[in-house]
């Protein structure tokens, strides 16, 4: 087109090839193709910012749906989902909460006679792993860009992923990025713009030599929107298959 190809078109391009390669494992030929577009602009990038879950911890969302209706709520994505948060999870992930308040609260919004325990085992069910090729491949991009973490959670998934990452790995998980940003310590949450601009503001970045990878499409069309890089996440594609 005359001026050439739009942000916009380039990011619609790419996020068309990627859908494809994680919908068809027949189609991997597409797996340069489904980036090519974004490589084009890659020579830009100086910052790199991922999400936490989907893309560098395994999550499954389904763990802990089940865990809540064993437990007797039978609408458990009425509360939350990788797609929705009803105002008591909100309030939760922006840490407007304590856990404790939390816990009662959610008691009377269900009518259930659930202990904190309980609660907590289920909340936590869908953590899963942490892949150490992902950690190398983390490491190994420091020496070419400035690498943060920007994640929705909250203060009892992170005392349990922190944990758990000590455990299994030896090392303060925080240590991998330049900065972890954790929607419960900003009291801001994706997809809300003002979130990545805490980022960028924080940092000095600028938003266009910044890429923000993550698993949710509204969370990269709201930083596509304060004028990051953006690429959508799509499984089974996983980050050291992005080239970068």
């Amino acid at each position: 087109s005359p001026g050439g190809p739009t942000k916009e078109k380039l990011h619609t391009a790419c996020s068309f090839f990627i859908y494809i390669y994680a919908n068809d494992p027949l189609l991997k030929i597409f797996n340069k193709i489904s980036f090519c577009l974004l490589h084009s602009q890659m020579q830009k990038i100086k910052n790199i910012i991922f999400d936490l879950g989907g893309v560098v911890l395994d999550i499954d969302f389904t763990k802990t749906k089940k865990a809540f209706e064993a437990l007797g709520v039978a609408d458990f994505d009425a509360f939350f989902s990788q797609y929705h948060v009803s105002p008591l999870f909100e309030n939760l992930e922006t840490g407007k909460i304590h856990p404790a308040d939390f816990y009662d609260a959610f008691r009377r919004e269900t009518k259930l006679s659930t202990n904190d325990p309980e609660i907590i085992s289920a909340w936590n069910a869908m953590i899963g792993e942490f892949p150490k090729e992902r950690l190398d491949f983390i490491q190994s991009l420091s020496s070419k860009y400035t690498v943060f973490l920007l994640s929705n959670t909250n203060s009892i998934h992170y005392d349990a992923f922190i944990n758990q990452f000590l455990q299994e790995h030896g090392y303060d998980f925080n240590s991998l990025f330049s900065k972890a940003y954790y929607s419960h310590e900003m009291n801001l949450r994706k997809p809300y713009a003002e979130a990545f601009q805490y980022v960028l503001e924080k940092e000095q970045l600028n938003p266009a030599e910044t890429l923000f990878i993550d698993d949710t499409k509204t969370n990269t069309d709201a930083a596509s929107a304060v004028g990051m890089q953006v690429l959508h996440l799509v499984p089974p594609t996983t980050i050291m298959e992005l080239g970068l």
